[in-house]
């Protein structure tokens, strides 16, 4: 038997990497159940400070039926095995954090409690070396195999994304509207969104709404009025500078981000370009010393006009208001540290539909936990992204001087604790970084525990130092056989210059 219920209008405002991905998936997971608008204006455009991912971004393209290569030909995507962090604990210090495991755990003791104790005999290298997808990144290697070997994400043409996801979306049924949205009308009663009244005159009904209008937010906050809660008291940084350069060398398997007086500059490899950043707490520094620190520090010639954005670090109080999802800026920022920004559009657009509030039926209780949901993933990212500037021994300039002496959430102040007293990290049900992922950042900005779990001590040193001697020949066999990564992209997706 057929569902009497009509389809539900979902009302998508705004295109970009937000509303397309959004489109998307639900016009292919939820075919004939939804009909779905997009309303988009080619005069605002994109906008984004990164081109870069996380592994989860794999799994929602399998989730979508996407296909590797075809995505990565028409964006000019590169794979990223991990970040590679320049200067965050002091000037001068290197560290990487990696996708993937870092060496062998048991079930009593993670890794990082056998590597401490290998330290305390005197062997065993840096923590990320064993992990082979930092090696395979230092040595500028990827590979895909049957197996899974490397865990791995994409950097990727933000523009070329959205337009990729359109080329899906529009056949599969999604309709696109061009044009700007005027104002924005509600239900009298409740005051839901009914609608969307376009400055061509056109009025778009819906039943539910999907904000994607990035920092403007028109619905979620123009409309609905749900409130921001501000976290600039921990992330201070609020502009970013960003310029595109052609590439000038062969592009390597990882994001760089490298600290700088007053934050941080990224440098993301795409097949034929580079894209370039500089993120900056406008107190401590000018946009023309930005702009002028960020273009001194690229490497080709620019293909673009270095262009500024704004932004405030923080979270709307319900991500889900009345009839209104926000998605994307429209949702929140956190600064793109950890390329976290396209992961929590595809993990609410997710979300929404295992959630979906079809047509007749009561929400109140799908709002609620989504909404519990999203502020514990966007609390999360940002207790990480926090790590990050409190865990420094930077005091060279008054940015890093704040960094390291302000007060961080008590989450955070938890975790930092546990693992300074006994090495000890934790990864919950819901969170997105692994155990691998808090240790590694943590050592690498010079957290080191004042001891470990007593386990490992009860092997011998030989033992121990054999299975550290077994591991590292292990992953240089593993390692031995991944191709360039440069080649292995010509092969596999070159994109056309």
């Amino acid at each position: 038997m057929s569902d009497p219920c009509p389809p539900t209008r979902v009302v998508i405002a705004g295109g970009g990497t937000a509303g397309w991905l959004a489109a998307t998936a639900l016009v292919r997971q939820l075919g004939p159940l939804v009909q779905v608008v997009l309303v988009e204006s080619d005069e605002i455009g994109t906008v984004g400070v990164g081109e870069s991912t996380i592994p989860t971004a794999r799994s929602f393209h399998a989730f979508l039926g996407i296909d590797e290569a075809a995505f990565m030909c028409a964006t000019q995507a590169t794979f990223k095995l991990g970040i590679g962090f320049e200067n965050w604990g002091r000037v001068g210090d290197r560290y990487f954090h990696p996708f993937g495991t870092v060496g062998r755990s048991v079930a009593i003791a993670d890794f990082q409690h056998f590597w401490l104790e290998a330290r305390r005999h005197g062997f065993g290298g840096a923590y990320t070396d064993y992990s082979l997808e930092a090696r395979a990144a230092a040595a500028g290697r990827f590979g895909r195999d049957e197996a899974g070997t490397l865990a791995y994400a994409y950097h990727l043409d933000a523009t070329a994304y959205a337009r990729f996801l359109r080329g899906i979306a529009e056949p599969a049924g999604v309709r696109r509207v061009e044009g700007r949205i005027a104002s924005i009308e509600r239900h009298g009663e409740g005051g839901d969104i009914a609608a969307l009244h376009l400055v061509s005159g056109d009025r778009i009904e819906g039943d539910l709404f999907l904000d994607c209008t990035g920092f403007r937010a028109l619905l979620i906050e123009g409309a609905l009025e749900t409130g921001f809660e501000d976290w600039s008291e921990w992330l201070a940084c609020d502009r970013a500078i960003a310029v595109q350069t052609e590439a000038v060398a062969a592009p390597v398997p990882y994001t760089r981000a490298i600290a700088h007086r007053a934050g941080w500059r990224w440098r993301i490899p795409l097949q034929t370009r580079v894209g370039n950043g500089l993120v900056y707490a406008s107190a401590h520094m000018s946009e023309d010393e930005a702009t002028a620190t960020l273009m001194a520090g690229i490497e080709g010639m620019p293909l673009s006009e270095p262009r500024a954005l704004q932004f405030r670090a923080g979270m709307r109080r319900r991500a889900w208001s009345r009839n209104c999802v926000a998605l994307g800026l429209a949702a929140g920022f956190i600064e793109p540290l950890e390329s976290t920004s396209i992961h929590l559009v595809m993990i609410a657009v997710m979300r929404l539909i295992q959630g979906f509030p079809f047509q007749g039926q009561d929400s109140a209780a799908l709002r609620t936990r989504f909404n519990a949901q999203s502020r514990h993933e966007w609390e999360h990212i940002r207790d990480f992204i926090i790590l990050h500037y409190a865990q420094t021994e930077r005091t060279d300039s008054p940015f890093w001087q704040r960094c390291s002496t302000m007060r961080v959430p008590e989450t955070l102040v938890e975790r930092i604790a546990l693992f300074a007293e006994s090495a000890g990290a934790w990864q919950g049900q819901d969170d997105l970084f692994r155990i691998d992922s808090w240790v590694s950042v943590m050592l690498g900005q010079g957290l080191v525990p004042k001891a470990h779990h007593r386990i490992p001590g009860m092997l011998s040193r030989q033992a121990l130092k054999d299975s550290f001697d077994g591991l590292d020949q292990q992953l240089s066999r593993q390692l031995q056989p991944i191709p360039d990564h440069l080649a292995f992209l010509k092969g596999y997706c070159g994109a056309s210059a």
